[in-house]
């Protein structure tokens, strides 16, 4: 039985000018996760995953390295009910 659950993030250290957003969709996109991806004023990016409890679970650890070029320095993660997204969006 799948187990859908939400999970919002937001990735703190060098995330923006390293293609972290779009790194974030494609890997999102592989992994069957929906949800979205935005720049926050203070640098650092702010995401909204849901889906399977394993996949979700591969984005959150995902979001601990982020792709080459980028420097987490922390992630901040809750969890929050469903929203039954069918996509998954950079919003600007």
């Amino acid at each position: 039985m799948i187990r859908l659950i939400r999970r919002h993030l937001v990735v703190h250290g060098r995330v923006q000018g390293v293609w972290f957003r779009d790194s974030m969709r494609r890997e999102a996109d592989r992994l069957g996760v929906f949800g979205w991806v935005r720049n926050l004023p203070d640098g650092s990016v702010e995401a909204a995953f849901e889906g399977d409890e394993g996949a979700v679970e591969r984005m959150v650890a995902w979001c601990d390295h982020g792709p080459p070029g980028a420097r987490v320095l922390r992630v901040e993660t809750r969890g929050e009910p469903p929203e039954g997204l069918a996509d998954f969006r950079i919003v600007r």
